[in-house]
């Protein structure tokens, strides 16, 4: 087997190893207090900074049969997000999200809302720190470039976003407790990103998994793992425009939260299998892209939570 085989066969592995689902159930996949997906980072040698704008929606307290009553909610959670990264040296990188949500709430058939509701502030800051494992760059036999890299890391979310204990007890103690700006707990990341292009032929793979911790009002999510595996093609356009479409699958998968450390809540936990279909740019220092999210496959809270489409946009600046 040459070289280039064993590459492919690592990689394949690799993939595979990697998207196994490693937990039978999902929380609310892409709530407000939801998932981190980091995608294909915009092109940088030492720093960049710039924003993300992200729009996700629910259909939460539906019935037994996922069916719409009068205490069904529409829930859509727009938030912006301030990010940056900094590389020290050849392996080491730093990262920084900070969210801003708008969340939304109709409860009622449609035909006439029985109740509104807002929370907009501040969500949960974090921060993240990455080793590159290795980097490999070398000519195939048939003389194209092969280039991979694999980073691995970990990081802490703080709750600076605010958490309101009243939501989950006036619903109910097994009721989804999704309408939140924050967890109101410390929780950790633990993240790898693994990259491997023929020419301008690439597949990118990040999973992450989020370790969450009981908050102080005895409620704790359950930990989520995503992993995402997206295919991309780069135009070079003069040396000075590259466009990159991209498209690819994630898998979501999270158990059930858990109240006062022994009650699992019973509308939460649960999986979903999200396509993705994306463009990322880059002109110069700026980089400029978005994705649209669709669900494929969801069994979210036995049934009685529905996750919609997703939209993400992003602008950075790179210097």
């Amino acid at each position: 087997m040459n070289k280039l085989a064993k590459i492919c066969a690592l990689s394949g592995i690799l993939f595979t190893v990697l998207a196994l689902p490693t937990a039978k159930a999902c929380d609310v996949c892409g709530s407000g207090v939801g998932s981190y997906y980091l995608g294909i980072l915009p092109n940088f040698n030492k720093r960049f900074v710039g924003l993300r704008y992200q729009q996700n929606r629910l259909q939460t307290h539906l019935g037994p049969t996922g069916n719409r009553t009068v205490n069904t909610a529409d829930e859509q959670y727009q938030t912006i997000e301030l990010w940056g990264a900094w590389n020290f040296g050849e392996r080491w990188r730093v990262m920084a999200i900070v969210p801003y949500s708008f969340n939304r709430r109709d409860i009622g058939t449609g035909a006439q809302w029985a109740e509104s509701g807002r929370k907009d502030g501040l969500g949960d800051v974090v921060a993240m720190g990455h080793y590159k494992l290795f980097e490999n760059v070398h000519t195939t036999s048939n003389n194209k470039l092969l280039m991979q890299s694999l980073w691995i890391g970990g990081g802490i979310k703080v709750p600076t976003g605010t958490y309101d204990p009243s939501e989950q007890s006036r619903l109910g103690a097994g009721a989804a407790n999704t309408f939140q700006l924050g967890t109101a707990s410390t929780d950790f990341l633990i993240n790898a990103a693994y990259d491997i292009r023929l020419m301008d032929a690439g597949i990118n793979i990040n999973t992450t998994y989020k370790l969450n911790t009981e908050n102080r009002y005895g409620y704790r999510y359950g930990s989520k793992i995503a992993i995402n595996g997206l295919f991309y093609y780069k135009f070079n356009f003069k040396d000075k425009v590259r466009l990159s479409p991209n498209m690819g699958v994630m898998y979501e998968s999270q158990p059930k939260d858990v109240l006062d450390n022994r009650f699992d809540v019973a509308t939460s936990g649960g999986y979903s299998t999200i396509g993705i279909i994306g463009l990322e740019a880059n002109i110069g220092r700026i980089s400029l892209g978005g994705n649209f999210q669709t669900p494929l496959s969801q069994q979210l809270a036995d049934g009685r939570i529905i996750a919609e489409n997703r939209v993400m946009t992003h602008v950075s600046f790179s210097f």
